[in-house]
């Protein structure tokens, strides 16, 4: 904590505060933070993290980074994992974290199934680790059924889940257009993160005016 107050920025802080809530920022920069972790994984990291405290959001970041770019054995990253996702408390830990969790592309299987039992979580944002990770690793020809079935099955009501189910989607759309059209057809999707998710499709600079709007003629009528 001390160490990253020494890179505090108060204006950048009052910015982040205004776009994360409902978690202590002192304002240290990103790059910062990653050179940090970086420098934590080269030496003794495992102390660091048993050690670790989340008392504020760069903490948590830190820690979460180090997880991620820490060499060690593959179980040793999931039960580490497992530990630091209860402590996901923003939508910025979550995603800056979650992309560095690359031992997810080993063992792709047992990586999958570790990732599937979040997306029933009772935690807003261990539903959107679940959905995050899903969208960093497993969009494949392989693995897309399985992740519209998971995101149908989300129920989870919080705004950065269902946030998180329709940047997915997206995603897929991107990598897989005629997959992703024919699940949208189809899906039990919430109205409101199923429209998100077409808003999403339709703000991509990848998809074609023509796409955009036969996209915009899916959208489900909300009654209010």
């Amino acid at each position: 904590m001390e160490y990253l107050c020494l890179f505090r920025e108060e204006k950048y802080a009052e910015f982040q505060r205004r776009i994360i809530p409902g978690e202590k920022i002192i304002g240290v920069r990103m790059q910062r933070l990653r050179q940090t972790a970086k420098q934590i994984a080269k030496g003794d990291w495992r102390r660091f993290l048993d050690e670790a405290r989340e008392d504020t959001m760069e903490e948590a970041m830190v820690e979460g980074l180090v997880t991620g770019y820490a060499e060690m054995p593959y179980e040793e990253s999931l039960r580490r994992t497992a530990a630091f996702v209860p402590k996901i408390r923003s939508w910025a830990v979550c995603d800056s974290c979650t992309s560095t969790l690359t031992f997810l592309k080993k063992n792709k299987e047992r990586s999958f199934r570790f990732v599937e039992r979040y997306f029933s979580a009772e935690g807003e944002f261990a539903v959107r680790f679940a959905v995050t990770a899903s969208m960093d690793f497993f969009i494949s020809e392989g693995y897309l059924g399985r992740l519209f079935s998971n995101y149908d099955g989300i129920k989870h009501d919080g705004y950065y889940a269902k946030m998180a189910v329709a940047w997915a989607i997206s995603m897929c759309f991107l990598k897989f257009p005629e997959r992703t059209l024919k699940y949208l057809h189809s899906s039990r999707l919430d109205d409101w993160t199923y429209n998100k998710a077409l808003q999403k499709i339709i703000e991509s600079r990848c998809v074609s005016n023509e796409t955009r709007q036969s996209i915009r003629l899916m959208k489900r009528k909300v009654k209010r």
